[in-house]
């Protein structure tokens, strides 16, 4: 549920935040003063569209923010989730979610299953004919949930298979030109004869190519300094200890260190020497590695961005090739998969349609029964199920429900979505989501002014109807008719003030004698004493 709403800078409205409650929550008060600014916040943190003419006069930005409880939602947070949406007269817009930045599409999405406003002129979900099939199946229960999850456990393998199918390379002139594209890229990787970090052994080498003659130079000048005046020095200090060893044991074993030192260094000098003569190359040495790096260089740029990418490649080339040179063994198995698999899906989907079918009709008793109620002893609604016949398989099995209504008898069935009587599109809505209840997911349900075009009997019923909605759900009704009010959990009603020359909507929870107070305006426009006892009349019809 709505646990709280804060709007700013929405029309009139300047900044109030609203704590709202599960059950039946009532909006009233005097035209103009802000209701329907309400539901037009909540529409735009449910991610509809925003004019930026709804921004106040004088501000830069709007904001709307809703904190929901929903504890089983993926998104919520300790079972809270923060919305937030905020938009600038420059056209930026901000959404949030817990405070993470997502797009209008994202918020659209996470709100999808949480709010379903319904007004004098919205389509909402259950007039979208695509969604009646889920209607049905959640209507129809246990039996039909659990054939539509076996059936989608095969489309699942159906699909991937139709798309092996129409993916298969084309017509045997497609094939010949595909198969002759990998089998050169495998023979252009295979012939290269490539070998794992070659190509890092290779920009060493040519790295000591380019700098042969720096390499060279100081090579000599290291070799010439140890044999020259390293290895002389110590040999004369090696002669000068050789007079006085004897004299002293520690004389003796200092000249066994340098001999020790003189040796290694006799040893560097030999591996100078061998380094230097080891860094010869010819030009056409150089030209093989320039000629082996641009081969690899071309091949990366064409295959992967390592040797190992590439070789990885070169075995994905050979899987295919190998899968078009045995095609029609290929497309055989596929076929042949397809087809069991269609015959195990048909099986389910005859088996969803009869259900299906069976439920439809209890279903379309249960809201002629409602409608009855609602003063609408003409109307009946069809629940139509259609099988395709075609074999056309989709998430659903075969079946297409659309649910049809004669508003008057000698008329023809329609879709919902034709109704034109604003009053009569009311109580339809009424009675469906009324006999849905149990298995309409969608948790907080807003009317806009339905009651439009009802009044008398018709106008109780409605109240009853929405009274026993919100057991199910957290309802939002903004309403100018006196028994819906007198039905509200929580009354609110909302109002406008001239403060410094500038208008502004506020609103308050009312108090039960308040409550009164507000149904006898409602009903009669005054609060004489009879408006205010009829008013307690209709209060004591609460439940």
């Amino acid at each position: 549920m709505i646990s709280n709403l804060h709007i700013k800078n929405i029309g009139i409205i300047d900044d109030i935040s609203i704590d709202l409650n599960s059950g039946f929550n009532v909006l009233t008060g005097e035209t103009g003063a802000g209701k329907t600014l309400i539901i037009d916040s909540l529409n735009i943190i449910a991610g509809g569209r925003f004019s930026k003419e709804m921004i106040r006069k004088g501000q830069e930005h709007s904001f709307v923010e809703a904190c929901i409880y929903l504890p089983e939602n993926e998104n919520s947070v300790d079972g809270n989730i923060i919305l937030s949406r905020e938009i600038h007269t420059n056209g930026r817009n901000m959404c949030k979610i817990n405070g993470r930045l997502v797009t209008v599409g994202e918020l659209r999405q996470c709100m999808l299953d949480i709010i379903d406003i319904h007004g004098q002129h919205d389509n909402q979900t259950i007039l979208n004919a695509s969604s009646h099939i889920e209607y049905l199946d959640n209507f129809a229960g246990k039996e039909l949930l659990e054939l539509k999850k076996e059936y989608l456990e095969f489309y699942e393998q159906y699909n991937k298979i139709k798309f092996e199918l129409k993916n298969n390379y084309g017509d045997d002139k497609e094939k010949k030109r595909k198969l002759d594209l990998l089998k050169y890229e495998e023979n252009e990787i295979e012939t290269a004869k490539l070998k794992k970090k070659e190509d890092e052994e290779l920009e060493n080498l040519r790295s000591k190519i380019i700098n042969f003659e720096k390499i060279s130079q100081n090579l000599e000048i290291a070799d010439k300094q140890v044999n020259d005046n390293a290895l002389d020095a110590i040999t004369s200090a090696i002669r000068a200890l050789e007079k006085i060893e004897d004299l002293d044991e520690k004389y003796a074993e200092k000249l066994d260190n340098l001999k020790s030192v003189y040796y290694d260094l006799q040893e560097l000098s030999r591996d100078i020497s061998s380094l230097n003569e080891s860094t010869e190359f010819d030009e056409e040495e150089r030209i093989q590695v320039e000629n082996r790096l641009d081969l690899i260089f071309s091949l990366k740029r064409k295959y992967g961005n390592t040797i190992e990418e590439i070789l990885n490649y070169k075995e994905e080339v050979t899987k295919q090739i190998c899968k078009i040179e045995n095609m029609e063994e290929y497309i055989n198995k596929l076929k042949f998969e397809q087809e069991h698999l269609e015959k195990r899906m048909l099986d389910i989907c005859i088996n969803m349609n009869r259900v299906r079918q069976v439920s439809a009709d209890k279903l379309s008793k249960k809201i002629d029964e409602q409608l009855e109620e609602l003063e609408m002893k003409n109307a009946k609604i069809t629940v139509l199920v259609k099988f395709n016949q075609n074999n056309e398989f989709n998430e659903n099995g075969l079946d297409k429900v659309e649910f049809l209504i004669r508003t008057n008898i000698g008329e023809e069935e329609k879709p919902l979505i034709k109704i034109a009587s604003g009053g009569e599109m009311s109580r339809i809505m009424l009675a469906i989501k009324n006999v849905l209840a149990n298995v309409d997911k969608v948790p907080v349900l807003v009317f806009d002014e339905i009651d439009t075009g009802i009044s008398g009997i018709a106008a109780n019923k409605v109240a009853q109807k929405l009274k026993q909605i919100s057991k199910k759900h957290q309802v939002l009704c903004v309403t100018h008719l006196a028994p819906i009010a007198a039905k509200g959990d929580y009354n609110y009603f909302i109002s406008k003030d001239v403060i410094k020359e500038q208008t502004k909507t506020s609103i308050k929870l009312l108090q039960e004698e308040e409550i009164i107070k507000e149904i006898a305006r409602i009903a009669s426009g005054n609060q004489s004493q009879i408006a205010l006892e009829h008013a307690r009349e209709l209060r004591k019809n609460q439940e």
